[in-house]
């Protein structure tokens, strides 16, 4: 596997903002799917990837760009198409001017998407991302204030192709598949779920969904199924009174030391202690 990985700009720290550019040749994956506290924006230069994003996969194609909002889980891998070439954005919303943060009220910024851009405006959000890499490279006067109205300018372009073109999910089979099969643990993840009973709902065998599950979000069966819960259960514990282990169950564990296990196991710290941190 080759790769060319170009500098990585910050402004401040990652979070705040960073740009940076890379290209790979050969098959490649997150090992992992992960959350960030600020927005990303992974525009695709060249190749193909598939996006896994809270439940719903995505195949990314030339001219894409993939809307990742802050804290939603995701990951990324090859498609049969192993080489790429892409810009990544990281972005805090305080970074923009208060007024142009009104563009983050609107599509595609309301959930984690794909945007699809025209032939022509590929070219405009291109010659945008050149012009930020480079001001970020050279650093002349007053070129973090250029940076900023550069990613209105490419903020506000996404919002209007929403409106103009539709933005595909995967056309692949399994891939449809496997997003049929995550909203379905979205929908039933209070129930006992097994990866044998919902291989047969949906009339695939169990060693080839676990494989291509895996595959598409980084994750195995029983882990994606934990990871819905729990997050589940930090929603809960921000915006209720209710007890820990009445939480715990209500989100799909039978015992509470489970739960407690795989709770700090995901976020660092027990329920309890969540809770305090994140009241509201």
């Amino acid at each position: 596997m080759g790769e060319q990985i170009g500098a990585k700009y910050r402004i401040r720290d990652n979070h705040y903002f960073s740009i940076q550019h890379m290209q790979r040749t050969g098959a490649s994956f997150m090992p992992r799917p992960h959350t960030h506290p600020a927005y990303e924006l992974y525009y695709l230069l060249q190749g193909e990837r598939v996006y896994f994003m809270n439940g719903q996969v995505y195949t990314a194609q030339k001219g894409d760009m993939v809307v990742v909002l802050p804290n939603d889980l995701h990951s990324t891998a090859s498609s049969s198409l192993a080489q790429f070439e892409r810009v990544l954005i990281n972005f805090h919303p305080d970074f923009l001017r208060e007024g142009d943060r009104k563009v983050l009220e609107h599509p595609p910024f309301q959930e984690s998407t794909m945007v699809r851009f025209s032939l022509k405006e590929q070219a405009e959000v291109e010659r945008i991302l050149l012009q930020i890499l480079e001001e970020c490279k050279e650093q002349p006067p007053l070129w973090e204030s250029s940076v900023d109205h550069l990613l209105n300018d490419l903020l506000i372009r996404a919002h209007r192709s929403v409106h103009s073109i539709q933005s595909p999910r995967s056309t692949h089979p399994m891939h449809q598949k496997v997003t049929e099969i995550a909203s379905f643990i979205h929908q039933h993840y209070m129930e006992p779920l097994s990866l044998l009973e919902t291989a047969k709902t949906f009339y695939i065998s169990p060693a080839y969904l676990s494989r291509i599950f895996l595959k598409l979000t980084g994750l195995h069966f029983s882990e994606y199924i934990r990871v819905v819960r729990i997050r589940e259960a930090q929603l809960l514990l921000r915006s209720s009174k209710q007890k820990v282990q009445t939480i715990a169950e209500q989100v799909g564990f039978e015992h509470i030391s489970h739960f407690n296990k795989a709770f700090k196991t995901y976020t660092g710290v027990p329920p309890l202690q969540y809770r305090k941190q994140n009241k509201r």
